[in-house]
């Protein structure tokens, strides 16, 4: 056999090793949820289940107790949709906007300035809980879903510009200075010209932030209450819900149902996201 057959197998060896690693778990998971309550004491985590039963799923879905309310995850589920949506959009336009500035209409300070930002990009969350909590109670916006909105658009408005910043620095800067001298402005070069070249960045930043957010528990614990809890936040009550049967299947499907949104972006938007990370690689 050849050394480059021979390297080849090795190779995909190594690689087949650790898809295999970093899917045991969610094959549990998924198998798990797929047996009733017999299966799951009676086998083996990876004992494939008798049949497809979806009661588990069910229950996690509309009928599972998260403290005194059994409810399931559905509300927890369509308030993180409601805090997701407009967080990654908001936070999405004002990156664009702040990384266009910085990379190509600078001004004395820019580079401080977008310094200065940057240690929101590296910050411990901690360190803005107690700050943002006093914000959030001075404007009547704590324990609301647009309080958890307004918190997550700053918190990644630091990530985003710099996405936007890094990607725009690599465009020519002949494309903003010959529409500056065909009179265009300073919004008309952005939406004419830069944006409809950002879909690569665009696409990082929304798959980025919507993960970022979705998946946040820190924020959602500290900043929610009643009726606006995220699905994070429901799924670690439910977890930790007493009951006198603990039913590992219903928790695995409630797992996998919270987890089923940031998957099914990965799938499908997965390689769009390394090429757009690639894209902006070459200058910075």
């Amino acid at each position: 056999m050849k050394p480059a057959t021979l390297h080849r197998i090795a190779i995909w060896s190594v690689l087949l090793l650790f898809a295999a690693f970093f899917l045991v778990p969610l094959y549990v998971m998924v198998a798990t949820s797929l047996k009733d309550m017999a299966q799951v004491r009676g086998g083996s985590l990876l004992d494939l289940p008798n049949g497809l039963d979806f009661s588990a799923w069910r229950k996690a879905w509309s009928e599972a107790c998260t403290g005194t309310d059994c409810g399931g995850l559905k509300p927890f589920f369509f308030n993180s949709i409601l805090m997701v949506v407009p967080a990654v959009l908001i936070s999405t336009a004002l990156g664009a906007v702040n990384g266009y500035v910085f990379a190509k209409w600078r001004f004395k300070g820019s580079e401080l300035m977008f310094g200065l930002m940057l240690f929101g990009a590296f910050m411990p969350l901690q360190v803005v809980l107690l700050p943002m909590s006093q914000v959030l109670g001075w404007f009547n916006l704590a324990d609301s879903i647009w309080g958890l909105v307004i918190v997550h658009v700053l918190v990644g408005l630091a990530t985003t510009t710099l996405f936007f910043r890094n990607y725009y620095v690599a465009l020519p800067d002949e494309l903003i200075r010959a529409a500056m001298l065909d009179g265009a402005g300073f919004w008309r070069i952005f939406w004419r010209i830069v944006l409809p070249l950002s879909t690569p960045i665009l696409v990082v930043t929304l798959i980025w932030q919507f993960t970022a957010i979705w998946n946040d528990f820190l924020f959602g614990v500290v900043f929610s209450a009643g009726d606006a809890k995220p699905v994070t936040v429901g799924l670690n009550n439910m977890a930790n819900t007493s009951s006198s049967v603990k039913e590992y299947n219903v928790d695995m499907a409630a797992a996998m149902i919270a987890a089923l949104p940031t998957l099914a972006i990965y799938v499908l938007a997965g390689k769009y996201f390394v090429r757009g990370l690639t894209a902006g690689a070459v200058k910075g």
